[in-house]
């Protein structure tokens, strides 16, 4: 964390040498006009950005604001930046990228863009504590009147229902179903980070799972001498299930996966987005389970 307070600090200083200053040179009218068509491009967006559960899709909100009166300048805002530079999720995933823009947008003192990428912020995961942390940071760097004039910007975004229990990064609005705690119990049996958050004991054990992008649980097996097995009803994100020399099944809301007891399998989410489904523990005579090697990266990276 402190490195990308570090990254962070260091990106807005640089957005406030290079752009800060360049604002000047507008008239207060035209920086107007600039920042609003500017903003609805950006709100535009977020419906193709659904709180980190897909990939970014093609981008038209250039096009569809400014595609008469400034068409490269559309062109460039969709294929470039959002088409080019938002979309590369391996180098930097989009809530840091969220982290970023505020950031330069803060240090500018872009408030009406600013307004709009806390909302895509929100999105992908940025949580509400974060948003403030950052500006309280970058007050001493900034200007501590900016800061001012953000809070009640923060405020407006998120409100005062914000899930303060949801974990750092954990995009907001995932499902119904509460996110939980972290998976630490089983933390040994996963490949990155899963939550868990335990509905109900009575009648059917029932849990809802939430795993970030590319986590998956090892291999294991829910041996049971009569009954037993496992449930898996999908409710969010895009994930992929496999039994032991199978084919793998990729899994949508609404999805529903039967596995039956003894049966070697693992269950995940997809690379590019946060994945939930509830796990049902079907009751069966001496029920146990056994965790086995984890899905390789070779394996997993096939899977599209």
């Amino acid at each position: 964390m402190p490195m990308k307070k570090h990254l962070v600090t260091a990106l807005a200083l640089l957005s406030f040498a290079v752009c800060g200053g360049a604002g000047l040179v507008f008239s207060s009218s035209e920086e107007r006009g600039s920042q609003t068509a500017s903003d609805k491009t950006d709100v535009k967006t977020q419906d193709s950005e659904q709180k980190g559960a897909k990939k970014m899709k093609k981008q038209t909100a250039g096009r569809d604001n400014l595609g008469e009166l400034a068409p490269k300048f559309a062109e460039l805002n969709d294929d470039v930046l959002f088409g080019e530079v938002w979309s590369r999720e391996k180098e930097l995933s989009p809530r840091d990228r969220s982290m970023i823009t505020i950031a330069a947008l803060f240090s500018a003192g872009q408030y009406p863009q600013l307004k709009a990428h806390l909302t895509i912020g929100k999105e992908h995961g940025v949580t509400k504590a974060e948003a403030v942390e950052i500006i309280t940071q970058l007050a001493f760097y900034c200007g501590w009147p900016k800061a001012w004039s953000t809070f009640p910007l923060i405020q407006e975004v998120y409100g005062d229902d914000e899930e303060t229990e949801l974990p750092p990064g954990v995009p907001s609005g995932l499902s119904a179903f509460p996110v939980g705690k972290p998976n630490d119990a089983y933390a040994q049996y996963f490949i990155g980070r899963s939550y868990l958050a335990p509905l109900t004991t009575a009648q059917i054990p029932t849990f809802n799972v939430t795993f970030e992008p590319g986590c998956r649980n090892n291999w294991h097996i829910h041996h049971a001498d009569k009954g037993g097995g496992q449930m898996l009803i999908c409710v969010s994100g895009r994930g992929w299930y496999q039994e032991w020399g199978k084919e793998p099944r990729e899994l949508h809301p609404g999805d529903v996966v039967n596995i039956p007891a003894n049966v070697k399998h693992w269950h995940g989410a997809a690379a590019d987005s946060w994945f939930q489904h509830l796990a049902q523990e079907i009751p069966g005579e001496n029920a146990s389970a056994e965790w086995c090697e984890p899905v390789d990266d070779e394996t997993y990276g096939k899977l599209e």
